[in-house]
C-alpha cells in the first residue's frame, strides 16, 4: 500500500491505496472536489460537512440508477481527460514564457 495525499475543497486528506488503484482513487478525489466546489460556489449550501453530504447523496443517487451509473463514470473520465489537457496546456505556456 502507498500513502497519498489528495486535496478536496482546499483540505488535505491522507489515504492508503494500492498501486493499481491509485489513478482511479485520484480521479475519484478530483470528481468529489469538483462537485463540492460546484455546490459551494452555488451559495445554496454552506459548511464543508453539509457540502460533503450533498455530494455523497448526489453520487449515491446517480450510481443507484443503472442508467446514470455509466454516465457518471463517463463524466468522471471526461473530467479527468480535460484536467490532463488543461495541465498540458499550462505546462506548454510556462515553457513558452521562459523563451521571451
Amino acid at each position: 500500500m502507498e500513502q497519498i495525499t489528495v486535496k478536496i475543497l482546499d483540505r488535505d486528506y491522507k489515504l492508503a491505496v494500492s498501486p493499481e488503484d491509485k489513478e482511479r482513487l485520484l480521479a475519484a478525489a478530483r470528481l468529489v472536489d469538483t462537485r463540492m466546489r460546484s455546490i459551494r460556489d452555488s451559495g445554496k449550501v454552506s459548511g464543508q460537512d453539509r457540502i460533503a453530504v450533498m455530494v455523497a447523496l448526489q453520487l449515491a443517487h446517480e450510481l443507484s440508477d443503472p442508467s446514470n451509473a455509466s454516465a457518471t463514470l463517463r463524466s468522471a473520465r471526461s473530467t479527468e481527460k480535460l484536467r490532463r489537457m488543461h495541465d498540458d496546456i499550462d505546462e506548454a505556456i510556462r515553457r513558452q514564457d521562459s523563451l521571451f
